[in-house]
């Protein structure tokens, strides 16, 4: 298991609004669907890039760095979508069609890029090694069995089969006290996003993107705990349009 002290290469940042609309979770299905439309067909290409950076992987134990720059543009599009919708009803600022981050969006993810990978672990992590986490985000995320192709779908990264987990409840909770207060319980929120944050972690890894095992455990809380610096991550791609190419958004550990 990972050093609990040590930040994990990837980094899942997100800003709590102190107050958002009452009501306006009930619509935000209906206000997705331009997204959920796009990032079917960006998952879609998730899953060719990966295929083909098995590959690369398995003969150069490298990751093509422009395979690897969309991937997580495609997760990180995905995380501010759900972060939007159903996965945390974190913020009422509608989302951005981008792969690239934003510093101002109030949802951030990054993975370094890795300069070598394993051989070895390329064929094994992403169904073999991640089982356990798999049973564990059963729980968390959904009542059946989780698993990465989940992500295909409109949900997001993951999605339960069988039924809802707890995430599910916890949401479920958050809105309703949103409903009537306009404010979302900052403890509920800390634990919502400790729980998005795990399975990011773990869609990562089984993406092939990083070698370090996902951490048994809940890093609770909008800004990442385990890294110092709560400013934005710096994006692993091209930076966004309007963005000069030398400004630094906040370093990733």
């Amino acid at each position: 298991m990972t050093d609990p002290r040590t930040p994990y290469p990837v980094r899942v940042d997100a800003a709590l609004e102190p107050s958002g609309s009452r009501g306006l979770w009930l619509v935000k299905w209906l206000l997705l669907i331009p997204h959920f439309i796009v990032l079917f067909f960006l998952w879609v290409a998730f899953c060719v890039v990966s295929v083909i950076a098995f590959f690369a992987i398995l003969i150069t134990a490298r990751y093509p760095r422009p395979l690897f720059d969309f991937n997580v543009g495609v997760l990180r599009w995905s995380w501010r979508v759900n972060y939007y919708g159903y996965s945390a009803l974190g913020t009422d600022r509608y989302p951005p069609f981008t792969l690239a981050e934003m510093a101002d969006y109030p949802a951030h993810l990054d993975v370094p890029y890795p300069e070598r990978l394993s051989r070895g672990l390329v064929l094994v992590k992403w169904w073999l090694l991640v089982l356990p986490h798999y049973i564990v985000l059963s729980i968390l995320v959904g009542g059946g069995l989780w698993a990465g192709s989940g992500a295909t779908t409109d949900r997001g990264w993951y999605a339960g089969a069988g039924g809802a987990g707890l995430l599910t409840l916890l949401l479920l909770i958050a809105a309703i006290v949103l409903l009537f207060t306009g404010r979302y319980p900052k403890s509920l929120y800390d634990f919502v996003l400790g729980i998005d944050r795990w399975a990011l972690r773990v869609a990562a890894y089984t993406a092939l993107m990083t070698d370090r095992y996902p951490p048994f455990r809940l890093d609770q809380g909008g800004a990442d705990p385990v890294f110092a610096d709560p400013t934005p991550p710096s994006p692993s791609g091209p930076p966004a349009a309007g963005q000069p190419a030398g400004e630094t958004l906040g370093r990733a550990g």
